[in-house]
C-alpha cells in the first residue's frame, strides 16, 4: 500500500464527498479517484479494498465532526446548567450543518452497516465509543443529568439533524412559534435534561 498520508486523506475526503453525494453504490475506487483528482488506479493503491476504504471513512468521519477543542474550553467557562448544555448541542447541530456532505456520509455509513456485517460491528463500536465518550464528557464537566439524559438527548439531537439535512421541510409550521432548528435545540435540551 502507498504510504503519501496527505494523498490517503484526500482520497479519504474524496471518498466521503463520493458517499455523501452518490450513497454507498456510487463509492469505487474510481468514483474516488475522479473526486480527488488523480489519476484512474490511484485509490487501489492505498486501500486493500471498498471494506479498507469504509473503515478509513468511518476513522476520518470522527475527526472531522469532532468538536473543536477551543470551542469546547470557551464553552466551558460557563455555568454547568441547561444552558451551557443548549450551547453544546447547537455547537453539534453547527458541526453537521456545516459539514454537510460529512454528516451526510455518516449517515450512508450507517445505512452500509445494515447491509455488511463486518462494517456494522466496526461502525457499531466507533459509534458507540463516541456515545460512551460523549456521556464522559457529561459526567466530568458537572452538567445536569446522567448517562440516560445524554442517551436521550444523542437520540433527539440525530433526529434532528437527520430532519434538517434531509428534509428540511418536514418540521416547518409543525411547532407554533419555534424556529426550526435552532430553537428546538432549546426544546429539546430542556425537555430532556433535568434543572440543576
Amino acid at each position: 500500500m502507498a504510504g503519501n498520508p496527505e494523498r490517503r486523506a484526500a482520497l479519504v475526503d474524496a471518498g466521503i464527498a463520493v458517499l455523501a453525494r452518490e450513497g454507498a453504490r456510487g463509492l469505487t475506487f474510481r468514483a474516488v479517484d475522479a473526486e480527488a483528482g488523480v489519476p484512474t488506479g490511484t485509490a487501489s493503491n492505498y486501500f486493500t479494498g471498498r471494506d479498507d476504504l469504509l473503515r478509513q471513512i468511518d476513522a476520518r468521519l470522527h475527526i472531522r465532526l469532532a468538536p473543536d477543542p477551543e470551542v469546547v474550553e470557551e464553552l466551558l467557562l460557563g455555568a454547568r446548567d441547561r444552558a451551557l448544555v443548549t450551547a453544546f448541542m447547537r455547537d453539534i447541530l453547527d458541526r453537521a450543518v456545516r459539514d454537510r456532505a460529512g454528516y451526510l456520509a455518516l449517515l450512508e455509513m450507517r445505512l452500509e452497516a445494515t447491509r455488511r456485517p463486518e462494517l456494522r460491528a466496526s461502525f457499531t463500536a466507533s459509534v458507540r465509543g463516541d456515545l460512551e465518550q460523549g456521556m464522559q464528557f457529561h459526567r466530568e464537566a458537572g452538567l445536569p443529568g446522567d448517562d440516560q439524559t445524554v442517551t436521550v438527548l444523542y437520540l433527539a439531537m440525530l433526529g434532528l439533524i437527520l430532519e434538517h439535512l434531509t428534509l428540511p421541510g418536514v418540521l416547518d409550521g409543525a411547532l407554533d412559534g419555534v424556529n426550526v432548528p435552532e430553537d428546538l435545540v432549546e426544546r429539546i435540551v430542556t425537555t430532556v435534561v433535568p434543572a440543576k
